[in-house]
């Protein structure tokens, strides 16, 4: 090693101890850091070259497995149609009411159906405003730096939700076809709506929690509360339309066979529809490996709806989500199912598995969290809802792959579905919701546990989006 070699070495260790000492970005571990890659350079410059031009997904798509997928399936329930939430956050209500919409059309022998969306989200944004500006009032003499109040204003709504949301809202408002309510520019578009009502809302609640400050009178509160909730209705009416009271409709079959107009309000229609249905039917599993398994667990102020329910659900390990899935699916019943659509997912394929992006062969790091680890950094939970409607088995019976139903319309994945593999299934599904009937006797044991109730703010309670 000769005296430069030397000099260089002993340059390093100052400037690694010196930066180990101070934590400060100085010139000198600049350099070092210049340097380390000045080394390599030459190893680097083709991928450099490559993804400063390219899009990421594109120089690491893993070509073994492209044009590879299998779309087969042999347990499938029969769906109809796909359908677009369009540049909106509403992937909940779209999963909800198309878990619904099979039964309609198999059993009005129909070539297609859809719920009006618009009919519910009218309603979800009402309800929202009406459990914030509540919420307002009640934690009103909470500091400012308290954990809620920071939560409550920077959530005054969105268009986001749960499947708990979807149940509050059909039990209490029924629902109405698309055609009664269709879409509008700002229900397929809800960025400028949410934003226009959450400065009002923020408005709104600051003055509610300062009349309570104030002690003044509750009635005059509640008084000045129903104003401002006057004011939000006629601005949702303005933005989407007004909702109907009762509506005529008549339904006509693919062989022409068409009923009599009825008349209808959205709760009969609703009822003549689903006469049977009841959401405490249906319970939430939740794959959460950051929390322990085999518990109850209740989020606190998670719901869309003042007297409605909050999200609740039992956490179980994934290999009992798959057991409970696999039976509703083989007895031609979908489900609301829940995940972290955005990883590893080729759009041009429509797949979903865990080999589709090299990105750790590109950048020279191993990617080495686990599911837990990935839920607690914020790394990863669930963003999206769609309907989980099919699987495929081995000769065992044991899963291989599953199918969506997507609700971004039919030109997305393939023709609206997505596959994805069972080990996809491990890391990145996070919560189905099932009809009680397809547990077994130890599960719905567990299911009358009392729920450790769990703040709104946990980096696992994302909304779907």
């Amino acid at each position: 090693m000769n005296f430069k070699q030397i000099f260089a070495l002993f340059f390093v260790f100052v400037s690694i101890n010196m930066y180990s000492q101070t934590k400060q970005l100085n010139q000198d571990i600049l350099n070092h850091f210049r340097e380390e890659y000045k080394n390599k350079s030459d190893d680097y410059k083709a991928l450099r070259n490559a993804l400063s031009a390219n899009d990421l997904n594109s120089i690491t798509l893993n070509r073994d497995i492209v044009g590879k997928a299998d779309y087969n399936f042999k347990y499938k329930v029969k769906v109809t149609g796909i359908t677009d939430q369009k540049s909106s956050g509403r992937c909940w209500m779209f999963t909800g009411l198309n878990t619904l919409r099979p039964y309609v059309i198999n059993s009005k022998n129909l070539n297609n159906f859809e719920f009006s969306t618009n009919y519910l989200y009218f309603y979800d944004l009402l309800e929202k405003s009406n459990l914030f500006l509540e919420t307002c009032i009640e934690t009103a003499l909470l500091p400012e730096e308290d954990k809620m109040y920071d939560w409550l204003f920077k959530n005054p709504i969105g268009d986001g939700g749960v499947w708990n949301s979807f149940a509050n809202l059909v039990e209490k408002y029924g629902v109405v076809p698309k055609s009664v309510m269709p879409e509008t520019y700002h229900s397929e578009n809800t960025a400028k709506l949410n934003k226009v009502l959450s400065s009002i809302l923020r408005q709104y609640g600051m003055s509610l929690r300062n009349m309570k400050r104030l002690k003044l009178a509750s009635q005059r509160i509640d008084n000045e509360k129903i104003r401002m909730m006057s004011d939000i209705y006629r601005i949702l009416v303005l933005f989407l339309g007004e909702p109907p009271i009762n509506f005529e409709y008549r339904f006509a079959d693919k062989n022409g066979n068409i009923e009599d107009y009825k008349t209808y309000t959205p709760q009969m229609f609703f009822r003549e529809l689903f006469p049977d249905y009841k959401s405490d039917d249906y319970v939430m599993l939740m794959n959460d490996p950051s929390r322990e398994y085999f518990k109850m667990y209740e989020i606190s102020y998670d719901r869309n709806v003042m007297e409605g329910k909050n999200w609740k659900y039992l956490n179980l390990p994934a290999e009992e989500l798959k057991k409970f899935a696999i039976a509703s699916i083989k007895n031609d019943e979908a489900l609301y199912a829940s995940c972290d659509v955005g990883k590893q997912l080729n759009k041009n394929d429509g797949t979903l598995d865990l080999n589709n992006y090299d990105y750790e062969s590109l950048l020279g790091i191993k990617f080495t969290m686990n599911k837990g680890e990935r839920i607690k950094t914020f790394d990863s939970g669930s963003t999206h809802a769609m309907l989980l409607m099919a699987v495929d088995t081995d000769k065992d019976d044991k899963p291989v792959k599953w199918m969506f139903e997507n609700s971004w319309g039919a030109s997305h994945g393939y023709n609206g579905y997505l596959i994805f593999t069972d080990e996809w299934f491990d890391e990145y599904m996070f919560r189905v919701v099932i009809n009680k009937k397809y547990l077994d006797a130890e599960t719905l044991e567990l299911l009358g546990q009392k729920p450790i109730v769990l703040p709104p703010w946990d980096p696992m309670f994302c909304a779907d989006n």
